[in-house]
């Protein structure tokens, strides 16, 4: 089974007005005044990227990924060979009050699927996890599951993988969400862990490991720094 091909003047628009991160919540609360406004420090699509190649800044740790095409749509892959796992470090360092966000599609094979992700904080940071085998949505740092809830996904659909890192008082408020393409994107965050310690500075990351022996696909990265205060609840 493929990817789905995704309908990418509706959902591109849809998306990009999500990459913005989570703020309908807070922007209530605070509806009686001036919101402060969010800023977009990385964004990529790999529109611009010849296949078979990577954005300049990536730094790949593990993994033959590169620039593919399908169907007039470019995006990252990771092969589906060799069976590990595999990551790509991207965007600017950052520590907190911080969001990124991508799509993402994995395809099964019988009972085997692939793990997929995306993270905060460097190579040994904080990453959200979808984990099909196990049937779980996982939250990891420094490779250790810090917090899982039961999720599962359908093989082929592109999913919305958004991370933030949100700094409340002496507390680091770690929050994710996932939800399928076309599907409406949940009012709360789907897993979330308050943090006591501060997290490291890092860049984002993208992660997989296609035990399904497919092909791992990531498209429309974002990062955004999220004003003081604002962010998942």
């Amino acid at each position: 089974m493929h990817c789905e091909i995704p309908d990418l003047e509706t959902d591109m628009k849809t998306f990009r007005l999500l990459a913005a991160g989570f703020l309908v919540l807070a922007l209530a609360d605070l509806a009686s005044m001036a919101a402060p406004a969010t800023a977009t420090l990385y964004s990529n699509d790999f529109e611009k990227i010849d296949v078979g190649q990577l954005p300049d800044d990536f730094l790949v740790l593990d993994g033959a990924f590169a620039v593919q095409q399908e169907n007039g749509n470019k995006f990252l892959e990771l092969p589906g060979e060799p069976l590990d796992t595999f990551g790509v470090l991207f965007g600017p360092t950052a520590k907190s009050d911080i969001s990124v966000s991508a799509r993402v599609c994995g395809t099964g094979h019988g009972r085997r699927y692939p793990t997929f992700g995306l993270g905060l904080s460097g190579q040994a940071g904080y990453r959200l996890q979808v984990s099909r085998s196990k049937g779980l949505l996982e939250l990891y740092f420094k490779n250790a599951v810090i917090a899982s809830v039961p999720y599962e996904w359908k093989s082929g659909q592109w999913l919305f993988l958004q991370l933030q890192i949100i700094k409340a008082g002496e507390v680091w408020k770690i929050r994710g969400k996932v939800w399928g393409q076309g599907e409406t994107e949940p009012a709360q965050p789907s897993i979330s862990y308050d943090d006591k310690q501060e997290p490291p500075s890092g860049r984002a990351s993208l992660w997989g490991s296609p035990f399904a022996g497919t092909p791992i696909r990531y498209d429309d990265l974002a990062i955004v720094r999220l004003p003081d205060g604002l962010g998942l609840h």
